[in-house]
């Protein structure tokens, strides 16, 4: 008989997908393995399969992907929070700005930034989050350690399956672990050496909780975003989409004059640190593409 069920895990080319009954480890069937050949199955895919036995399948079918987070690879997402760090490593607008980006271009229609380490921050951590406010995106502030925030972040990820995207170092099993004690997530410290987080999670892996999963994932400090052109790249700052009147069309607002974006930014209306992240991670897609 045929069942259904989530790919929790992929673990040495097997995959364990929570069935009505518990967890069942499967296998690809051979004319799978041939026909698969994009980017595998990653967690978070539906598929069918049929038992051997009680607690191991054969995969007969992958259902189509809603979505599909780059990297780490995860699909069927209901929502990303972004987690970035108040300090400790400080967040820096084109870090923030390439972690949005993915998230934009993963096809998740909720976004939501999370400041988490807020306890370290000598400032107002709401100035931290003005120019993402701006943008259209909830923000959380957290800190894991004293629990400001943490009963939101409960009550955000209550039925959703989330996964938690940012750089290594932000606090995000910590913060796992601060939603549910019970998940004793792996965390680790920051580098003092070269002020990035070390990789305490290894591979991505969907987690029940409340209804819904939790996607602990590795950490990364760097994004490839080369295989976006440069009007993907404007669709991914939604900020901009109130800003369309330019002299030009398309218009990259860059070099061309009367553009409304870079006009908004002059007058305000547009974060300009924003602005500039959007700039740099421009002429890197161009560079890239040459």
């Amino acid at each position: 008989m045929l069942e259904q069920g989530r790919v929790l895990k992929v673990y040495n080319s097997v995959l364990y997908a929570a069935a009505e009954d518990g967890v069942v480890a499967c296998k690809l069937r051979g004319k799978m393995k041939k026909g698969r050949s994009d980017t595998g199955i990653v967690p978070g895919d539906i598929v069918t399969f049929v038992r051997m036995n009680e607690e191991e399948g054969i995969v007969e079918r992958i259902d189509a992907r809603q979505n599909l987070l780059a990297r780490p690879r995860v699909a069927n997402l209901t929502q990303i929070v972004v987690t970035i760090a108040a300090v400790a490593p400080d967040p820096h607008p084109l870090v923030v700005s390439r972690f949005l980006v993915l998230a934009e271009r993963s096809g998740v229609r909720k976004i939501v930034l999370c400041i988490n380490k807020t306890d370290l921050y000598r400032g107002d951590v709401r100035t931290l989050a003005a120019d993402y406010t701006a943008a259209g995106y909830p923000v959380l502030c957290t800190s894991a350690q004293t629990g400001e925030g943490i009963a939101a972040l409960r009550d955000c990820l209550a039925g959703e399956i989330t996964v938690f995207a940012g750089p290594s170092g932000t606090g995000k099993s910590s913060l796992l672990n601060a939603v549910d004690s019970s998940l004793s997530l792996a965390t680790g410290t920051v580098s003092e050496k070269i002020g990035r987080g070390r990789h305490t999670t290894r591979r991505a892996e969907l987690i029940p909780y409340a209804d819904g999963y939790v996607v602990d994932t590795p950490g990364f400090t760097q994004q490839d975003l080369s295989d976006l052109t440069p009007a993907e790249l404007t669709a991914c700052f939604p900020e901009f989409a109130g800003h369309t009147c330019c002299r030009f069309a398309p218009c990259s607002h860059s070099h061309e004059p009367d553009c409304a974006v870079k006009a908004a930014v002059e007058a305000g209306a547009v974060s300009r640190a924003r602005y500039e992240a959007y700039a740099a991670l421009l002429n890197e897609i161009r560079t890239k593409r040459k």
